[in-house]
């Protein structure tokens, strides 16, 4: 089920990833999410741009299991996961990435990974010596590669800068091998000089790694460069949804998100 503010000419999702079908959410009387309908293929990047208090985020907690629907399905490649916590969603083959990252700040760049890695093999991350075998070495290393941290690997993360915290939680969520990656607002603290560099360090990594992606911004430089599709959200509502150029191009988007008249 597409949105039904698909700009005309768009594509057609066929093999749906995530299906979001008349998804609401209300607190008390404010509608957060108001009857959104949502498809996002496989190995699709879709950006999600609106004010503060549009809907984004919110969204990216049902979907993830963070909150549940007042009304509405969500369904994830085939299954319905309404009502699923986020333990069982990431079982599935989903994660998610913060605003503001979740790290252990006090301990080594590889010390995080290896912990992640640990956890996600089931093995316990109250004994160190297990979580440096030789196997679980060999998979930090590749995965610091492959996020340009290699250089990194020793130093502690309260010692990095926010992009480079930015670039390893996203780094650890791909530990859990997802099919689909949510991030919210991955250059949100990011100097305006490092965040290319921080996207150009995320998104590449995660193509390789075929992740369908989503993610949350509010800076339009970064979504025309790195999104293949947006999302504009408006008082809870989809407004746009296609091209990046077309929508960020649509009167009612440039009012609502960038407050034109």
């Amino acid at each position: 089920m597409g949105s039904p503010y698909a700009l005309a000419g768009q594509a057609t999702v066929t093999a749906a990833m995530i299906d979001v079908q008349n998804v609401s959410r209300a607190f008390g009387m404010l509608r957060a999410v108001d009857d959104v309908s949502l498809s996002v293929g496989e190995g699709e990047t879709v950006g999600i741009i609106g004010t503060n208090g549009s809907g984004k985020t919110t969204l990216l907690n049902l979907i993830t299991g963070y909150l549940q629907p007042t009304s509405g399905r969500i369904v994830f490649q085939g299954t319905d996961i309404t009502g699923l916590g986020p333990r069982r969603v990431t079982a599935l083959g989903m994660a998610r990435s913060f605003q503001i990252p979740q790290l252990y700040t006090g301990l080594t760049v590889l010390d995080n990974i290896l912990i992640a890695i640990a956890a996600h093999s089931g093995r316990s991350a109250d004994f160190w010596t297990p979580m440096y075998r030789s196997d679980c070495v060999t998979k930090a290393d590749e995965l610091l590669a492959l996020f340009g941290l290699r250089d990194q690997a020793a130093a502690t993360v309260s010692d990095l800068p926010e992009g480079g915290r930015k670039v390893l939680d996203v780094a650890l969520s791909v530990i859990l091998e997802p099919k689909v990656l949510l991030m919210d607002e991955p250059t949100s603290g990011v100097s305006a000089r490092d965040k290319f560099s921080v996207m150009d360090t995320l998104m590449p990594a995660l193509k390789r790694g075929r992740v369908t992606t989503i993610f949350v911004e509010h800076d339009l430089d970064i979504m025309e460069r790195y999104a293949e599709r947006a999302v504009a959200f408006d008082g809870g509502k989809i407004i746009a949804d296609g091209p990046v150029a077309d929508v960020l191009a649509r009167p009612e988007v440039r009012r609502a998100v960038l407050g034109e008249s």
